[in-house]
């Protein structure tokens, strides 16, 4: 049959990424003491040069059932080594190629302890990407986790705090009496809340998802669960009250716990932290981002240089 694909060009263009995305396979990733399982969605591709007309899409399926079988069969510790071993394959099968480029999300479940004490099976999503050219040895790698929960806007908490001690002042209560809200959490408007936290670095990494989920739940006003009865509802409302934040806090906060916990990582690697908030209130969302190495992020003289 005709290589259509292979055919040559003249006077065309270079193109960085030529590939499939949308690619479905499940995998068995073998961590410390447990099997995780997943059904991740790949997105692969490769470079291809003026001269080449096409690229081969039916190899990177096939690369795809490969380095699945591999790692079904072998020993596979890590979605970015999954992820890696794909590009590595691509690069074989594509001679023309340079460069490879492999993504992968999945959604991730996690056993978790609700408010009220009940055992519940709570969704993430984890993502892994590897990025390989064919004469560099180090591979850059990336993990990250998208992370569902809740904030609290403190803007809106103190504006009601303000706005109750006025009514009660018409009402004739003491200033003495008055005292007490500023003890406690008063009303204020509450977002759904989604942080997206990715690390990427060439050479060897060794971070847990489940590591990265903690951080970005303790960041946020409160995590949420799929089950909560009403003392567990009232529990995680008081929670998050009592923790207002910021789409702007989350992210900060989590660089701040990310710096402190990951102290080893070098400082050419790239953290990534986006969060937005659906707000209930308004019509839009609101979102914060920071994208840097975490050599600027340790020189606290410039944490302000975008």
């Amino acid at each position: 049959m005709p290589d259509v694909q292979g055919e040559e060009m003249r006077s065309s263009f270079i193109l960085t990424r030529v590939g499939i995305e949308g690619v479905k396979r499940p995998v068995i990733i073998r961590r410390p003491g447990r099997e995780v399982t997943l059904v991740p969605t790949f997105d692969i591709s490769v470079d291809l040069p003026a001269e080449q007309k096409g690229s081969h899409m039916s190899r990177h399926v096939e690369v795809i059932h490969r380095a699945v079988d591999h790692a079904v069969r072998d020993e596979n510790d890590s979605l970015e080594k999954l992820v890696e071993r794909v590009a590595r394959d691509l690069l074989r099968s594509h001679e023309y190629a340079a460069y490879a480029d492999v993504k992968l999300s999945a959604d991730y479940f996690l056993q978790k302890e609700s408010p009220d004490g009940r055992n519940v099976t709570e969704n993430y999503r984890i993502f892994a990407r590897a990025k390989v050219r064919k004469d560099d040895e180090i591979p850059w790698r990336a993990i990250g986790v998208e992370v569902s929960g809740m904030s609290a806007c403190p803007c809106a908490m103190e504006n009601v705090r303000v706005l109750l001690k006025r009514e009660l002042r018409e009402k004739d209560i003491d200033e003495e009496r008055l005292k007490i809200l500023d003890m406690i959490p008063v009303p204020t408007h509450n977002q759904k809340n989604r942080t997206f936290l990715e690390i990427g670095m060439a050479g060897p990494m060794d971070i847990e998802a489940d590591e990265l989920i903690s951080l970005i739940e303790s960041n946020l006003s409160s995590p949420t669960y799929e089950i909560l009865k009403r003392k567990g509802e009232a529990e995680l409302v008081l929670e998050a009250h009592r923790k207002p934040k910021f789409v702007e806090d989350v992210v900060r906060d989590i660089i701040d716990g990310f710096l402190d916990r990951y102290r080893n990582l070098p400082d050419e690697a790239v953290l990534h932290v986006k969060s937005v908030s659906e707000e209930s209130i308004h019509k839009h969302d609101a979102f914060a981002e920071r994208i840097s190495d975490l050599g600027e992020l340790r020189d606290k003289t410039r944490y302000m240089k975008v």
